[in-house]
């Protein structure tokens, strides 16, 4: 839903460049000595054709030698809608190495009790933007702050988002890379964070939501497929080859206009059949997947016919689209929070402009029912909330929205760990508590299939066999 500015700022000085390992910003020329060197050490530089994914690199959580045992007195382990007890987590380094029953005794082992506690797999939140959030004369930040502001923000962003739970985030699109650099700065341990797959920037057309529309035409450049703009099926290519060069895990299309761009219709179709198509072949042939922001029905339609992985928002879904979900295979990944959000603050004076009200009004409402139609319809749903639209930290707000609508509170957890790690494709190492999965672990007092809002005050964080929250409070202050 957020429209990422594509805004160039000649003094690229990310706080993120601190290190050459974390910094996968453009390098336009690298001599072949240069790259001899590179290669030597083994390090990673967006030029180089090797990219380091999220889960690849875990030099800060892994402990070598470290064995620690988690007592959960309850366990959603994420593989099944029956909660176990009594149950013990023995973790080495920072990975699961068996789950068993009772209470486990391993000589010189950590001992972790949480037998008051309901213990599940780290939460996945599909959609979020971790390198930026809707504040007050956005339009004018945008145009005055420089990449390396934004790569601050984005650090305390992420390092909110792991505290509440979210262990592995999906990311929804970001200008100049910066998601990239947040990600690489995470696996190498410069700043506190959830596991991170990134697109680069959001693939949209001229003027369409994902290009800055709107504003003075000689106040920002002209985009091309390297901002993710794209015009034609060849563009597509382009642009899905470009961002993987540099550091994409996946890829981002607008399908259509978005709420909180300036101008454009929400509900417009924007990319064609053909364009869709090319960019999906492109990202198959190089081993991604593509997810589509869309709220109208047309092009929430074409998309799915295109083969996208997943579709974000789905506000105008119908029982077309609802067939082409279940044909394909899809998810939608629903962002009810977003919706509640900018209708709420479409009422809120000078925050968004007045093309932006009007939209927020009309669209944020139908979201949630259209998760609901979604759902009984047999959708497949993975849990995305749209984070940065509302206040970082807040995601698990969106599994109260979710049983609101109907879904019941097991298979809202379970979308957002079973069924998101699916959706990334990484079900093999997160998403569910079975051995040889990363030692990502969270919990809550009481029982959130009771209660869903006990979700929304996580007292135990777990990432990579690394300990970031006991007792409800940070264990790294």
């Amino acid at each position: 839903m957020i429209a990422e500015s594509r805004i160039t700022v000649k003094t690229r000085t990310s706080l993120l460049a601190a290190t050459a390992r974390g910094f996968s910003k453009r390098i336009r020329t690298i001599s072949g000595a240069m790259m001899r060197g590179i290669a030597a050490v083994s390090l990673v530089l967006p030029g180089a054709a090797i990219v380091r994914s999220a889960l690849d690199r875990t030099a800060h959580a892994s402990q070598s030698g470290a064995v620690k045992v988690i007592y959960a007195g309850r366990l959603i382990d994420g593989t099944s809608a029956t909660a176990g007890r009594n149950m013990s987590i023995v973790i080495e380094n920072d990975r699961i190495r068996e789950v068993r029953a009772g209470r486990a005794e391993i000589a010189g082992a950590e001992f972790i009790d949480l037998g008051d506690y309901t213990v599940m797999p780290g939460l996945i939140d599909c959609h979020t933007h971790l390198t930026s959030q809707i504040e007050r004369d956005r339009l004018l930040k945008e145009l005055i702050r420089r990449d390396s502001y934004k790569a601050i923000n984005a650090t305390v962003y992420a390092r909110r988002t792991l505290l509440a739970g979210f262990t592995t985030v999906r990311e929804a699109g970001a200008p100049d890379f910066i998601d990239v650099s947040l990600r690489d700065a995470i696996n190498d341990g410069l700043a506190a964070g959830p596991r991170m797959f990134v697109p680069g920037h959001i693939l949209g057309i001229t003027g369409g939501h994902g290009d800055l529309s709107g504003i003075r035409e000689n106040l920002v450049p002209e985009g091309d497929f390297k901002q993710g703009v794209i015009n034609g099926p060849e563009d597509a290519v382009r642009a899905v080859r470009y961002m993987v060069k540099y550091g994409a895990d996946h890829i981002k299309i607008a399908a259509t206009g978005g709420v909180l761009s300036i101008a454009d219709s929400a509900a417009g179709q924007q990319l064609t059949l053909e364009e869709m198509k090319a960019v999906v072949d492109t990202a198959r042939l190089l081993d991604r997947k593509v997810m589509a922001h869309a709220h109208g029905a047309a092009g929430i339609k074409d998309a799915l016919r295109a083969g996208v992985a997943s579709i974000e928002h789905g506000t105008y879904l119908d029982d077309e689209a609802i067939a082409l979900f279940k044909q394909h295979g899809a998810y939608l990944v629903p962002t009810i929070i977003a919706g509640k959000t900018v209708a709420a603050n479409a009422n809120v004076p000078g925050l968004y402009p007045p093309e932006v009200q009007v939209k927020a009004r009309k669209v944020g409402p139908l979201i949630q029912d259209a998760f609901a139609r979604a759902y009984r319809g047999g959708v497949k749903i993975a849990f995305g909330t749209d984070a940065g639209v509302y206040p970082h930290g807040q995601n698990a707000k969106e599994f109260e929205y979710m049983v609101e609508a109907g879904m019941p509170s097991i298979e809202a957890i379970l979308s957002a760990t079973r069924n998101a790690a699916d959706l990334i494709g990484r079900a093999d190492a997160i998403g569910s508590i079975q051995a040889g999965r990363y030692a990502d672990i969270v919990a809550v007092k009481g029982d959130p299939v009771a209660d869903i809002k006990l979700l929304q005050k996580i007292d135990f964080v777990m990432k990579g066999g690394h300990v970031y929250k006991r007792d409800g409070k940070s264990a790294e202050e």
